[in-house]
């Protein structure tokens, strides 16, 4: 799942922004913010309006890729950011490199075969 991220055009995000991001339910970041509040705590403004910046982004990402595309549980995604969270974000990164190097090779594909 690429990431579906327009960067460095806004400070912060809404929760339907973010949720629209990783096609999820507003429902499951709110969850997410609960069993991960070190990693993932947008600002709330007024009317506790969920505000979240680009290291909420990248964090949620990585749970996104742990539980996810990894299939791990919850508690599983847990102990995997406890025992090596590092790792485990250059993998998310690598891993979104690759889908938009995908993404790109298709897209010239497609010109290509448009053009024959």
């Amino acid at each position: 799942m690429a990431l579906k991220l327009n960067k460095d055009l806004k400070m912060y995000y809404s929760i339907s922004e973010v949720a629209e991001m990783f096609d999820v339910n507003e429902s499951l970041l709110r969850y997410w913010e609960k069993e991960f509040p070190t990693m993932i705590s947008p600002k709330k403004g007024g009317g506790k309006v969920r505000q979240y910046n680009k290291e909420d982004i990248a964090n949620i990402r990585v749970v996104y890729h742990l539980v996810k595309e990894c299939g791990l549980t919850l508690d599983g995604a847990k102990k995997r950011l406890k025992v090596s969270k590092e790792k485990t974000v250059n993998q998310a990164e690598v891993i979104d490199r690759l889908i938009s190097v995908k993404e790109e090779l298709e897209s010239i594909r497609k010109e290509l075969d448009y053009l024959t």
